[in-house]
């Protein structure tokens, strides 16, 4: 039986292909992966998140970006739902090298790459000092931080909670993130 090994691509190849195609990639240090649709809820998070932060961060140095713009992390290349960078973009780029702070919203297709996957690329790549993970059916975070050496997570279970990133200089309710956004029931 002859099989045929695939070689992997590098990243140089596999932005040359995705800017040819119609629908979005990640480049999972392998091969590409199709981005899949999301839901009313995950897209209102990230339109409120998008918004919050972008107010935070009036007239400081740091911006943020949404899923349009893709990141570069651990030679892999990933859309993360919004991201947090403090160094100047160039405006044609379509690739950003030093995000401090990244956002992903889980779902249940996307939570093992977000947890595990994901998560190892972000903690390896230097510029990241936050990585939060929210949750879509309900209000909380999974916010993991460099402390020195370590990659320490915590937990804000409701939308009491703030989210500090003092990386970037800011504190968001998470009440701001999910507000208007219809979640699911909470278990008795």
């Amino acid at each position: 039986m002859n099989i045929a090994l695939q070689k992997p691509m590098t990243v140089q190849q596999f932005l040359a292909w995705e800017d040819r195609q119609e629908l979005r990639y990640e480049f999972d240090g392998f091969r590409p992966v199709a981005m899949v649709g999301v839901t009313a809820a995950h897209a209102g998070i990230q339109v409120n998140l998008i918004g919050a932060l972008r107010t935070a961060l009036r007239g400081r140095p740091c911006r943020v970006y949404g899923s349009e713009l893709k990141i570069a992390v651990a030679g892999r290349i990933r859309y993360p739902d919004a991201f947090v960078v403090c160094t100047p973009v160039e405006p044609r780029a379509k690739v950003v090298a030093e995000p401090v702070v990244v956002f992903e919203i889980l779902s249940d297709s996307t939570a093992n790459d977000d947890l595990v996957v994901k998560n190892a690329e972000y903690r390896a790549t230097p510029s990241i000092q936050r990585y939060v993970v929210l949750q879509q059916s309900h209000a909380g975070a999974i916010v993991f931080a460099r402390k020195g050496e370590d990659w320490v997570a915590e937990i804000a279970a409701d939308t009491a909670a703030v989210l500090r990133m003092p990386e970037i200089g800011i504190e968001l309710p998470l009440a701001e993130i999910y507000a208007d956004i219809e979640l699911a029931a909470e278990p008795d």
